[in-house]
């Protein structure tokens, strides 16, 4: 059952007017809240828009530009629907400041329909009060006259009864009698009249009054429903924003699906490849000298060149190396049948023992063993190889020690340069 503020809010009495300042009270609360509202909606708008605005901000500055693909295509689409839920905050922003634009029109037509409420009922209350206290004075009057005509009417009775008094002091008693009741009769007539013209003023008050509280109870209503509904669009606004939200998330997931690693490696092979296969390997080549024909020897390669910076070329060359021998005519040419060669005169390339090849290495650089099984060795050392590993380790021998060395580390020596070095100290390519 609704209750009412016209059958709540009567004074106590005639000047009691407690219950029409609670209802200007709640009249005030409820606009403060209403400005309360109005700040948490420009607050809100203005946060919505600032974020919107960084949203847009990061999107553009967002680069991106070197991916190639259907991983760029992810990423394009995600800036450009975070730029899109940018924008929606920002127009998420204008719906809530134009919600905040109706409370405010809504709470000054309140304020202008309440201060013209206001001003009647000061009109009516002013002469009430009047009014009710020259009815107050009129009484206290009223009851004073009558009191003083009864003392007066009571002095004559007692002069009536005393034989002694003269006929001219009975008559001026009842003089003064009569005129003391005259004077109570003029002050009832005065009280009446004050009576009646208030009790025509509280009428009016009272029925004035009934319609101000009808009026502000009906105000009061209007104002908690459009607060309530504002709030209630507002949570409307901000899910539906969240909606929005996700399915920009959503449209940059069903994109991402498609993102694929093969198609985009398939893709830059496609547009930048270079070759399909490694260059050939350079290798040095030592030319050899003319033969007793006059015709040019084949040439051979052999990196071990690259480690004698220090020996000067000739016309003379030690077999199939291209040891050259500047102070002494080496003996170890083609065919050097002193080298241990085959029976066509070419040399021996390796050597067997016990079943298993072993090769002679020159050391390039210098290495330290890191591991057990790994051998350390010295730029310019000679080393014995007895295996080699297609993970590029190599196994070696030196000074009866065995272990695994780097194969890039190392280049090959014939025999016919070890021989050469035994024979000729002054030309060993290996000091």
């Amino acid at each position: 059952m609704a209750l009412l503020f016209c059958n709540a809010f009567w004074g106590t009495d005639f000047m009691d007017q407690s219950g029409y300042e609670a209802i200007l009270q709640r009249l005030h609360d409820g606009r403060h809240m209403c400005k309360d509202v109005e700040d948490l909606l420009k607050m809100r708008a203005l946060a919505e828009e600032k974020y919107g605005r960084d949203l847009v901000a990061i999107a553009r500055k967002a680069e991106g530009q070197t991916e190639i693909g259907t991983l760029k295509a992810s990423f394009d689409k995600l800036k450009a629907e975070i730029e899109k839920t940018g924008n929606l905050h920002i127009q998420l922003s204008e719906r809530i400041k134009e919600e905040v634009q109706k409370i405010e029109l809504f709470r000054e037509h309140q304020r202008e329909q309440r201060k013209k409420l206001e001003e009647i009922i000061e009109k009516l209350q002013k002469p009430k009060m009047v009014l009710h206290k020259k009815t107050i004075e009129s009484k206290k009057l009223y009851e004073q006259r009558c009191k003083e005509a009864d003392e007066a009417e009571q002095g004559v009775g007692k002069k009536t009864n005393v034989t002694t008094s003269t006929h001219r002091q009975s008559e001026k008693v009842m003089n003064r009698a009569r005129l003391c009741r005259q004077a109570a009769n003029l002050a009832e007539k005065q009280y009446r009249w004050n009576v009646d013209q208030l009790e025509k003023t509280c009428q009016d008050w009272e029925s004035t009054y009934r319609s101000a509280c009808e009026v502000f109870q009906q105000q009061e209503s209007e104002r908690i429903n459009i607060l309530r509904c504002a709030l209630w669009d507002h949570c409307n606004l901000l899910s539906m924003q969240c909606v929005w939200d996700d399915d920009s998330y959503e449209e940059v997931r069903n994109i991402l699906e498609q993102c694929d690693i093969i198609t985009d490696n398939n893709s830059f092979i496609k547009m930048k490849k270079t070759g399909c296969r490694p260059p050939a390997p350079i290798e040095f080549q030592c030319y050899s000298v003319v033969d007793t024909n006059g015709g040019v020897r084949s040439v051979e390669t052999n990196r071990l060149s690259v480690v004698l910076p220090r020996i000067s070329f000739s016309v003379v060359e030690c077999g199939a190396i291209g040891i050259i021998c500047t102070e002494h005519r080496c003996p170890y040419i083609t065919g050097c049948p002193e080298a241990g060669s085959n029976s066509d005169g070419t040399c021996t390339p390796a050597q067997q023992r016990g079943g298993v090849t072993e090769e002679k290495y020159l050391v390039l650089y210098d290495f330290k063993a890191q591991e057990d099984d790994e051998l350390s060795v010295s730029k310019g050392q000679v080393i014995t190889i007895t295996e080699r590993g297609e993970d590029g380790w190599w196994r070696a021998f030196r000074d009866g020690i065995s272990g695994l060395v780097p194969g890039t580390y190392l280049t090959k020596i014939s025999p016919h340069s070890t021989r050469l070095a035994a024979a000729h100290p002054e030309c060993n390519p290996i000091k």
